[in-house]
């Protein structure tokens, strides 16, 4: 169980130290790093309680609990050889830390992967009739990488009897071996009940590749996918692949998310998508969908610095219907340097994947998880309202931009710029908004307290190019300690970033040479996790 610091432990803690004349030199240097080791512990997104995180992976769903495995060195604040940590929800919001799950054995380290759900155990791991769940994860092979052997990460399974709470690896570990492939890595898998087999999907070097099986221990080559399509400036990581039903109309589609580190829209680490047909060995790009590329070279996922490796839930219940995501809030750029000590890394909040029919082509929304808005404590909700009294709707002093969510829609726009300020009294600032006149939305922490730890972190404002003028722009904010997640037209567009101030921020307000603008469906959500 994380501890959670607000802004009154924080003050009060350097009053302790500051005025405490009974405290000796040593004991206040313990309050001091106390303090400094949590004073960045967001609110509501998970963290591990110690040490290194990175990737979310085996993520599954069963009897009423959420199971999120990730990326984890249990020894030190850096990257170092990866284990799987564990976290559980039952809200998809309050996740509770575990005990590791998997550890790295002679075999190698374990790197990202997948988990199912195997009720009818294909697999015949399962005993007494207790269903089997199966983790399928990346060896990688420290050893072999010195030596510069080019086969050094293979694919392995483990299997739990208990719901995922202790695991037992598979005495026949590999089960896949490596093609002579330097990046060879992170299988996502699912159940392709059409064709009654396992589907795996595998990054490889610069191309997905595509295997099937029937009991999770052998498997074929199917096929893959992409060495000509979307962004390669990096490598292919982390793929998920899925079938979608396309919102208001009888049709599916399948998505395939590959993330790729580096060269994302705003440096560093992203996820591309694409969209197309899956027919049981091969995915198929959609034609439409094809031609979008050829016009963007990539669609991607979200255009902020920090969602990364992104993967779905498996084993939703039918009636739940929603494709659920998360990802991992940080970037190869900076993501060891950023100025957290006892823990590093975050997780993004929990968001649910759309599928849209737009201009003939499709893309991706995304939306904060709807059960975010069970832990809403207060509210305010205006129709219209001035960008003057929009401001003043925020100075309440009460209202704690750490654990804050609003929406908006702007109207009426011109060929002018828009910006929405989050400021304190330190001149920390973070900005985001539209530019109609050089035709980009934008995404502003050059300015927004610590940012010289890295020269990668904040060395430009972050922009999607837009075609044509906005008259009307809808934007949903969610606000925690040290991230701000943007959901732009109701999650067309998403920017997702970190930011460090020097204290928090505790003010907003818009700025734009055009007066003539109004605000209307203006919502502020402030949130209560106790």
């Amino acid at each position: 169980m994380k501890v959670k610091y607000t802004r009154y432990t924080i003050l009060f803690g350097l009053f302790v130290l500051l005025f405490s004349s009974c405290k000796t030199e040593t004991e206040a240097k313990v309050v001091s790093t106390e303090i400094d080791q949590e004073y960045y512990r967001p609110n509501y997104h998970f963290t591990p309680e110690n040490n290194w995180m990175n990737d979310p992976n085996g993520m599954f769903y069963l009897n009423g609990k959420y199971h999120l495995y990730f990326q984890h060195y249990p020894d030190d604040n850096v990257w170092g050889p990866m284990h799987w940590g564990h976290a559980i929800s039952e809200d998809l919001i309050n996740f509770e830390e575990q005990q590791i799950a998997l550890y790295p054995d002679d075999l190698g380290l374990i790197f990202s992967g997948s988990a199912v759900v195997d009720y009818d155990n294909t697999s015949g791991f399962g005993v007494d009739g207790k269903v089997p769940v199966v983790a399928i994860y990346t060896y990688h092979n420290m050893d072999g990488e010195k030596r510069g052997d080019i086969d050094f990460q293979t694919q392995g399974i483990a299997y739990s009897l208990d719901e995922g709470m202790t695991w037992t690896k598979y005495a026949e570990n590999p089960v896949i071996s490596n093609p002579g492939i330097k990046d060879f890595r992170d299988p996502k898998v699912f159940w392709d009940q059409r064709n009654s087999k396992w589907i795996m999907s595998l990054a490889a070097g610069n191309k997905i590749m595509f295997y099937s099986s029937e009991n999770l221990k052998a498997w074929k080559f199917e096929s893959d996918f992409g060495e000509l399509k979307g962004e390669h400036g990096g490598v292919w990581e982390c793929p998920d692949l899925f079938p979608m039903k396309v919102e208001g109309l009888d049709e599916e589609k399948w998505v395939l998310l590959v993330s790729i580190n580096p060269s994302g829209p705003n440096g560093g680490s992203a996820t591309q998508y694409f969209i197309g047909d899956f027919d049981g060995s091969t995915f198929t790009l959609d034609k439409n969908f094809n031609k979008q590329l050829e016009k963007n070279t990539a669609v991607w996922l979200d255009y902020g610095r920090d969602n990364y490796a992104g993967v779905t839930w498996s084993n939703l219940p039918q009636d739940d219907g929603r494709n659920l995501f998360i990802g991992w809030m940080s970037n190869w750029d900076y993501a060891r340097d950023t100025p957290t000590y006892k823990w590093r890394s975050t997780m993004t909040i929990p968001r649910e994947l759309i599928l849209l029919k737009k201009d003939e082509s499709y893309l991706v929304r995304s939306r904060p998880v709807r059960e975010l808005k069970n832990f809403v404590s207060k509210e305010k909700n205006k129709d219209v309202i001035t960008p003057r009294d929009f401001q003043t709707l925020f100075s309440d002093n009460t209202i704690d931009f750490e654990k804050l969510s609003f929406s908006l829609t702007m109207t009426e726009l011109k060929n002018e710029a828009y910006s929405i300020n989050l400021y304190n009294a330190y001149g920390d600032t973070l900005k985001l908004g539209l530019n109609n006149k050089e035709k980009f939305i934008f995404l502003d922490r050059t300015k927004s307290g610590k940012v010289n730890f890295s020269d990668k972190f904040a060395p430009s404002i972050s922009k999607v190019h837009i075609e044509g003028e906005f008259n009307l722009i809808e934007l949903e904010v969610v606000l925690d300690k040290t991230s701000i997640e943007v959901f732009i037209n109701d999650g067309e567009i998403v920017l997702t970033e970190l930011f460090f101030p020097n204290s928090p921020l505790d003010s907003i307000s818009i700025s734009s040479n055009d007066d003539t603008f109004q605000l209307r469906d203006v919502s502020i959500r402030e949130f209560n996790f106790n």
